[in-house]
């Protein structure tokens, strides 16, 4: 006949050091997903020395081909023409009246374009900065 091993099962198994490693996973994501601004809009900004440490609250890209595109906070962006842009970015200041824009144009947009938004900014008195690169 054959023997029979018991072996002893201990029923007070402790989960506080798997409970510790969720825990430090979930503030580590918390954290990262709060500086993180998404941009989907591939655009190739100009280059500066200094960048501008501030989130911004409201985004109005130009793409290389002259297409506009706006979003607020973490949404994801959505093609306008140029005419949406004023009343998006009023609708924006009335939910967020601190609110101000960055704009993200590609470095080959010309000039006149960026002129344009930054009346449309001046005449309503929205708050706007020029996103860029770092130098290399």
């Amino acid at each position: 006949m054959g023997l029979k091993r018991r072996t002893k099962v201990n029923p007070e198994f402790s989960m506080a050091s798997m409970t510790d490693v969720i825990f430090l996973l979930l503030i580590f994501f918390m954290i990262s997903s709060t500086v993180v601004v998404p941009n989907a809009i591939k655009v190739t900004l100009p280059q500066s020395q200094k960048q501008t440490s501030a989130k911004p609250l409201t985004r109005l890209t130009i793409d290389a081909n002259l297409n506009y595109y706006v979003a607020t906070g973490k949404e994801r962006e959505r093609k306008v023409s140029f005419d949406e842009i004023t009343p998006f970015l009023q609708e924006s200041r009335e939910k967020e009246p601190e609110m101000y824009v960055m704009l993200y144009a590609d470095e080959s947009v010309p000039y006149r374009e960026i002129v344009k938004i930054l009346n449309i900014a001046n005449e309503n008195k929205f708050k706007m900065a020029l996103a860029t690169r770092p130098q290399k």
